[in-house]
């Protein structure tokens, strides 16, 4: 979208097309439904972690009722985005569309032509090669059904699977996630996620590695899953989905009628987000090969290639300070450099990590999981990368994001008065 606006802006005619109602996958089935729910299972956790501290009482979750809540902001996106494109007077069909030459496209049973065309068509569910695949439930799935069933198993160790996972934990189901390697949210910070998944485990929820999904079988009642090198573990439950990762949705293109060559990672492109092999053909968001699968990412992305669309090839999308966070309990955010990335570009790092489950501002909302791990570059002590757990870990990530896009030191940030008492505070005592 970001893409069509950007050029709209600057007097050009142009038009969006997309076979699904208007919005995109984070307003209307992605970030802000999940974000909805997560709320309501953040609001459940603090309580529990409360109880006996001047918090008496049980909570629960509504299912129903959260989800109608929820719809109050998905389901006005579809029509408000017509709108929009109509005002703005942005062409808006809906539609696949697909390839017929270099510089055109077919949408339905109309043929359009373009000096430029975006591929901005988000990712899918990667597929899982197993038998009864048809049995599982995608995503999508968990966050339009009415009511909620006992026991879920969810497939692979990603931010997906750990996210809705916590979201039924909190609703009251039985969860498990099978991951089929040794180690889950391989994105983030491995000292954080240990400490994460044995704050999950004693929650209750069920989180077994080295356990590949080999099938899933319909029973009587209902679906056997069967896991482990050789499917020897059996685990019933009555809903398996999949958060076992995501792929680029070219699908149904005809990118080979586009002249739009693709690699083993998606389409393939030049730094300036430039098809190169159809100079007319720009990219954004999760078919981008080199980016990160993010909705801010995709904005940016989206921005960017118009704008070299527009002025020529001069912006190259930069991705060292864009932060993600893993909305659980406790969260889990990060942003820059891991510590095996730094190493990787010859970095010498200095690395400041403590657990800090002491400090006042995690002591007083009853959480017992908190730690950070902060990396500084050797010579100029200029923050390279930050990895938070704990309360607030999703708003204080955006300070260390701003710190590194500004090529600020940690003595930077701690010469600042920040509010007293707050977890921005915090940052004076990171040693």
């Amino acid at each position: 979208m970001a893409m069509v606006i950007e050029a709209r802006h600057a007097g050009w005619k142009v038009a969006i097309a997309d076979e699904n109602p208007f919005g995109g996958t984070c307003a209307v089935k992605g970030c802000i439904p999940k974000r909805v729910l997560t709320g309501a299972a953040e609001v459940i956790e603090r309580a529990m972690a409360m109880k006996n501290n001047g918090i008496t009482g049980d909570i629960h979750i509504a299912w129903s009722d959260l989800i109608r809540f929820k719809r109050t902001f998905t389901d006005p996106v579809p029509a408000t985005r017509g709108n929009f494109f109509l005002k703005e007077g942005i062409d808006a069909f809906r539609g696949h569309a697909r390839f017929m030459g270099r510089n055109k496209l077919r949408i339905g049973d109309m043929t359009l032509s373009s000096r430029f065309i975006g591929i901005a068509t988000g990712a899918v569910p990667r597929r899982l090669g197993i038998s009864g695949e048809e049995f599982v439930s995608l995503s999508d799935d968990f966050l339009a059904m009415e009511s909620l069933p006992h026991r879920i198993v969810f497939i692979g160790g990603g931010l997906i699977s750990f996210e809705l996972a916590h979201i039924a934990a909190r609703a009251g189901s039985s969860v498990t996630i099978l991951h089929r390697k040794g180690s889950v949210l391989k994105e983030f910070d491995p000292f954080l996620v240990g400490i994460l998944v044995e704050a999950l485990r004693t929650s209750g929820i069920e989180i077994l590695t080295d356990m590949p999904v080999t099938s899933v079988e319909k029973g009587a009642d209902s679906l056997l899953v069967h896991a482990g090198t050789k499917g020897e573990n059996v685990f019933e439950t009555d809903m398996v989905v999949h958060g076992a990762g995501r792929m680029p949705n070219t699908a149904g293109l005809d990118l080979d009628a586009g002249e739009v060559k693709v690699d083993v990672r998606g389409i393939a492109i030049n730094k300036y987000l430039q098809s190169i092999s159809n100079p007319s053909v720009y990219v954004a968001g999760d078919v981008n090969p080199r980016g990160k699968p993010l909705s801010p990412v995709a904005t940016m992305e989206g921005g960017d290639a118009a704008r070299n669309m527009i002025y020529g090839n001069k912006v190259v999308p930069s991705y060292e300070a864009v932060p993600s966070v893993v909305f659980v309990s406790p969260l889990l955010a990060s942003v820059g450099l891991n510590e095996d990335q730094a190493w990787k570009r010859g970095i010498t790092v200095v690395v400041h990590r403590k657990e800090t489950p002491d400090w006042f501002s995690i002591r007083r909302v009853g959480i017992t999981r908190s730690a950070y791990t902060i990396l500084t570059e050797g010579k100029s002590g200029r923050i390279i990368g930050a990895h938070l757990l704990g309360y607030n870990a999703d708003e204080m990530i955006n300070i260390f994001a701003l710190a590194i896009k500004a090529s600020l030191t940690l003595a930077d940030l701690q010469e600042m008065a920040w509010a007293y008492p707050t977890g921005g505070y915090d940052i004076n005592r990171i040693r």
